[in-house]
């Protein structure tokens, strides 16, 4: 994984600090597993997410993801279908896409856009009760995932 030039991800969120959540769903049940999502982003020399700006009527670019899966900072690029927003860890990468004529945003500026789409989703309930760890690549905790209030 550590040898990737580029690789393009999709998240079910990703928040203003560039972290994405691929576990858990906008009302908080998992979903899935990640399938090596931080991995990935880490290893990779360019790392671009992909994902609607919304989906129906939930935010994927929010102010806060509800768990992180991967970091932030492995991810460079998030090309959504209202705009581009590159990492500020990037400049390089902003500057060649401009270069190119391609406009980009900046990422508080799309999750605002998403929240005048679409408005901002209720807090969700969660109760004291840990359902699964998040751990990055060297096994560090990266997040708890708690059950949802019934």
């Amino acid at each position: 994984m550590d040898q990737l030039d580029v690789v393009i991800l999709s998240a079910l969120e990703i928040d203003t600090d560039f972290n994405v959540n691929v576990i858990t769903g906008s009302d908080g049940v998992i979903r899935g597993a990640s399938g090596g999502h931080c991995d990935a982003a880490a290893g990779a020399k360019l790392t671009i997410v992909v994902a609607p700006l919304v989906r129906g009527r939930i935010p994927t670019l929010v102010n806060r993801v509800l768990n992180t899966v991967t970091p932030g900072k492995s991810i460079d690029v998030l090309v959504t279908d209202h705009g581009i927003a590159v990492n500020p860890a990037r400049e390089e990468v902003k500057a060649r896409l401009e270069a190119q004529g391609i406009q980009t945003f900046d990422i508080k500026a799309l999750q605002q856009r998403a929240e005048l789409l679409v408005g901002t989703p209720a807090p969700i309930a969660y109760t004291d009760k840990i359902v699964a760890n998040v751990r990055y690549r060297d096994g560090s905790m990266l997040d708890q995932i708690k059950q949802v209030a019934k």
